[in-house]
């Protein structure tokens, strides 16, 4: 217990949250990077085409055999494309692809930035807050929204995509539901109890 006390201690937990403030700075680059790799055609899925089905393809290139890459990403999900008549990955394809990881990441900058505000105000000493309790909020809703609305968004777009392409491509989606569901929940409770903590503080100086 005096142990878990000292760590909770300001002197620990304010250098802490500008580490996690920098960490969620990091994370939003990161994503950014992905994204742009995503619509530069770096983005893997398992290919079919009329020679052979290669693992980990990607658009951005001409042979499709085994061989190392880098600088390339992965959305999570079992993703399969099908080359058009000419044995080609179609441009709509492509771009299917690209805004399918575009719907998945953006909402997570949008996220971990709410969070590096929370981070940066309990580093600055602003812990029970409303701005607080907003930004925890908003985080939750966000990864609520990438668990629960997404994976359905993505197969709308697979669906809109092999309407109009010459090739095809299919998506299974939805594995990580349950991983983010609960800590998003989570979070929104937490918004909650802060933002109730700070309207009872309320009541008290107004009584005071």
């Amino acid at each position: 217990m005096k142990f878990i006390q000292k760590l909770a201690n300001e002197r620990f937990a304010r250098p802490a949250a500008q580490l996690m403030k920098f960490a969620c700075y990091f994370a939003i680059c990161f994503y950014v990077l992905c994204t742009v790799l995503s619509f530069m055609g770096r983005q893997s899925f398992f290919l079919h085409t009329k020679t052979g089905t290669y693992e980990r393809a990607i658009y951005a290139e001409e042979k499709h055999a085994a061989h190392s890459r880098s600088m390339t990403v992965f959305t999570g999900d079992d993703v399969h494309v099908w080359t058009n008549d000419n044995d080609q990955i179609d441009l709509t394809i492509q771009i299917g692809l690209s805004l399918m990881y575009a719907v998945h990441i953006v909402p997570m900058i949008f996220a971990y930035w709410f969070l590096s505000r929370v981070f940066s105000n309990i580093n600055n000493g602003h812990i029970f807050t409303e701005k607080n309790s907003s930004y925890l909020l908003y985080y939750g809703i966000l990864q609520f929204s990438v668990a629960v609305f997404v994976p359905f968004i993505k197969l709308l777009i697979c669906w809109l995509t092999n309407l109009i392409s010459n090739g095809r491509m299919s998506i299974s989606t939805g594995q990580a539901m349950f991983n983010m569901l609960i800590p998003s929940i989570a979070f929104i409770v937490a918004a909650y109890i802060i933002h109730y903590g700070v309207h009872l503080q309320d009541e008290v100086d107004h009584t005071l």
